[in-house]
């Protein structure tokens, strides 16, 4: 019993002043979550990219230690953003009249299209092969914040 009401009338009595409370702290905590949620919408959509600006790379290595440092290397020097590494991959190919197939690691690079030139010198001074495939497609499109990422980590 509460200010000399039966316990049921209190809740009753303080069932509209509560209700009122419980929606207005649902309302800001919904606001905030709506807002914060909006706003990173808004930013994925709102970016803008010029198509072709950045560029992913394909590089063969015949051994993963050689990708790994290949890799390293190019992320180091800030040739790309990021180097992902794709084990036993097999490669057929025509090599001196012959036909080949071996067992190789695929790298694939993502960069700058305007960073293309430096990461093929860089290839082809460290890599073990006589000639070393470095190819690239132009990016044209794709997750706008990974795409500043990229822009931001590979500097012009």
């Amino acid at each position: 019993m509460r200010f000399g009401l039966p316990a049921t009338e209190g809740l009753q009595a303080g069932g509209p002043l509560r209700a009122f409370f419980v929606i207005a702290l649902l309302s800001v905590l919904m606001l905030t979550l709506l807002r914060t949620v909006g706003l990173r919408a808004f930013s994925m959509a709102s970016e803008t990219y010029m198509s072709g600006t950045h560029s992913a790379a394909f590089v063969t290595c015949p051994n993963e230690q050689v990708a790994k440092d290949l890799a390293r290397g190019i992320v180091e020097k800030k040739l790309a953003a990021c180097v992902n590494i794709v084990p036993q991959i097999t490669s057929v190919y025509e090599w001196q009249g012959k036909i080949q197939e071996d067992s190789e690691v695929l790298l694939m690079i993502k960069t700058r299209s305007s960073k293309v030139a430096s990461l093929a010198e860089y290839v082809r001074s460290n890599h073990p092969y006589e000639v070393a495939e470095v190819i690239s497609l132009p990016i044209e499109q794709g997750n706008p914040p990974y795409l500043k990422w990229l822009g931001d980590t590979v500097p012009e």
